[in-house]
């Protein structure tokens, strides 16, 4: 569990990221479960948005996710949301 001083840190930090996967009409499948688990691990930090045609609100989206790949919500703002997961190989952000 990070804290919310952690959490305002990462915020910052996804201010510049680019968003790197989409949850669309198919919702949150297998397929989907491995690619934003392999983002995150290459990663750590990601931001993915929900598109118009997915039956999923971006914070359904994010909890799901979160609970299936045991990560950390950062923000959901709109359609987008930003989750978290720290890996001991990059620790690029230091939480």
């Amino acid at each position: 569990m990070i804290t919310s001083k952690q959490r305002a840190e990462l915020r910052k930090h996804a201010n510049t990221l680019e968003t790197v996967y989409y949850i669309g009409k198919d919702g949150i499948d297998e397929q989907v479960e491995k690619g934003v688990g392999e983002a995150l691990k290459a990663r750590e930090l990601i931001k993915l948005k929900v598109q118009e045609n997915s039956l999923y609100s971006a914070k359904e989206a994010c909890a799901e996710l979160c609970e299936k790949l045991s990560a950390e919500p950062v923000q959901v703002i709109g359609k987008r949301f930003v989750i978290y997961k720290r890996n001991k190989k990059i620790d690029a952000y230091g939480i």
